[in-house]
């Protein structure tokens, strides 16, 4: 069989592995002395990490991400950053501060306002001038935002998640310390390690699957799915890297092989909730596995990568109702808690289907496909 056309793009270099946090320091100061760091207002280690640039010779401006990022926060911060004219950008943090950081790193030397490049909402423009190059440290393990070409921002107005995206946002460096998790609370562990393993079967199973997203994800979809179960029932230094390595695939496998349906409907319920966009994955993941498997022709190379999937997760919880059952033993919510209703269901599938994510969807889903796997979630 020939094998059809593809890239592969990720982060300049990536080091993972407990202690490389120390490399974030030296890497910066080799390229900049000016730096922006976008970093978590809780985590311990952003603080150390500045003040040894501090300490070093660097000025550094600090700003702090609380929650998902907004277009409103975003064009505030651009303004604050603008006049520093920082040549670096450090984010650390979960997926949202990452996300900010890179968006801060695209909009600050922009000519144009955020609307110019946003997709959906905007024109979806590519970038008229370089973003800055980032230093992208996760302190969380589920979103792999630190390998992504894309910065996901709030629209509060138009009730929506949507994608600032070009190939040049992809991170000068990743750096994944699995150590930097370890603080997480519970909640947040159970909802990043569902945002992982999603993101390591949505480019699997979808339609633009390549052979080295392919060997990333079949490592990463059982090693994801034994850790999160290690990881909330009785955590150990393994289930940290194992949950924080299958993170880092997922970003690699997301940026090169797109996502798919639980990812579409995700951003939409997302926007126009602001719930944790780890949870909503969770509700969702299960029931659009089950949808895409009953409209996958018999035979067919989407049906087998399903039933292998389908394996997986039965080999850890039973089959796949069974992971529903226990990630809702352990805190997962349903929609309905998020406030969605089966009258929002037609609202929430029409946008969904215009989102850069369903595309990727294995099979197509009809309305009452969507309006199946919206009742389960």
């Amino acid at each position: 069989m020939t094998i059809a056309p593809f890239g592969f793009a990720t982060a300049g270099a990536i080091r993972f592995g407990r202690g490389t946090l120390a490399e974030a320091a030296p890497f910066a100061l080799a390229r900049a002395r000016r730096i922006l760091a976008v970093r978590s207002a809780s985590v311990a280690a952003a603080d150390d990490l500045v003040q040894t640039l501090r300490r070093r010779g660097a000025d550094v401006v600090e700003i702090i991400a609380r929650g998902e990022p907004d277009l409103a926060t975003i064009q505030a911060d651009c303004e604050t950053a603008r006049p520093f004219a920082p040549h670096l950008v450090i984010a650390i943090g979960g997926g949202a501060v990452i996300d900010h950081g890179k968006a801060l790193a695209a909009l600050v030397p922009a000519p144009h306002g955020p609307l110019r490049y946003l997709e959906v909402v905007g024109d979806g423009k590519p970038l008229d001038a370089a973003p800055l190059p980032v230093v992208a440290i996760p302190t969380t393990a589920g979103t792999g935002a630190e390998v992504t070409r894309n910065a996901v921002l709030q629209v509060p107005e138009a009730a929506r998640k949507v994608s600032l995206r070009d190939p040049r946002l992809c991170p000068a460096l990743a750096i994944v310390d699995p150590e930097l998790a370890r603080s997480c609370p519970r909640h947040v562990v159970l909802a990043s390690g569902l945002d992982a393993v999603t993101q390591v079967i949505e480019p699997f199973v979808g339609r633009r699957a390549t052979p080295l997203t392919d060997a990333l994800c079949r490592d990463a979809i059982p090693r994801g799915l034994a850790a999160l179960k290690r990881l909330i029932e009785a955590a150990d230094d393994a289930a940290w890297d194992d949950m924080a390595l299958t993170s880092l695939a997922g970003g690699i496998a997301l940026a090169n092989a797109g996502l798919g349906a639980v990812h579409g409907l995700a951003g939409v319920i997302g926007g126009r909730t602001g719930a944790a966009h780890g949870a909503i994955c969770g509700m969702l993941l299960v029931p659009v596995l089950k949808a895409n498997r009953a409209a996958a022709p018999a035979h067919s190379d989407a049906r087998a990568r399903l039933d292998w999937v389908a394996e997986c997760i039965g080999a850890r919880f039973g089959d796949p109702d069974g992971l529903v059952h226990w990630a809702r033993d352990h805190g997962l919510g349903r929609l309905v808690d998020l406030g969605i209703a089966p009258a929002d269901h037609p609202r929430l599938a029409a946008d969904a289907r215009g989102s850069s994510s369903f595309a990727g969807n294995p099979v197509p889903l009809g309305d009452a496909a969507l309006d199946g796997i919206l009742a389960q979630a």
